[in-house]
């Protein structure tokens, strides 16, 4: 069996980082669709009330889910697994999306000249 340090087991920045950046997307969704649906069926209470409820429900399943063994563990692997992705190089994405960008304008040029002359084809059938 292999033996794990306690640095693997132990809670890391992209991990806290994670629960902070979903708990603070809830808290935007939240409190617009809060508004949204309130709104949608009357009058919706005060923008303060809104955002303070958008908070607590926010920070009560932000740390939910920091407690949570399983969503713990699965945030670890996660962020192990980025630390392993290799990325790409400044050069290698410019080249890359050079080639895009290329191919996007070769494409619309072939399109463009397959749409003039299917009109200019059904303009002579058809009158």
């Amino acid at each position: 069996m292999a033996q794990t340090t306690s640095s693997e087991n132990a809670p890391n920045k992209p991990v806290h980082l994670m629960y902070l950046c979903g708990a603070v997307l809830l808290f935007y969704l939240l409190q617009w669709s809060i508004e949204w649906v309130w709104g949608y069926f009357g009058t919706p209470p005060s923008e303060f009330n809104i955002t303070l409820g958008s908070a607590a429900i926010a920070i009560f399943v932000g740390i939910a889910m920091y407690r949570n063994d399983r969503t713990y563990t699965l945030a670890n692997e996660v962020a192990g697994e980025l630390k392993k992705v290799t990325w790409p190089t400044a050069k290698e994405v410019r080249a890359a999306t050079i080639v895009v960008i290329a191919m996007a304008v070769i494409s619309a040029v072939i399109l463009g000249l397959f749409d003039f002359v299917w009109s200019n084809l059904t303009e002579l059938v058809y009158g």
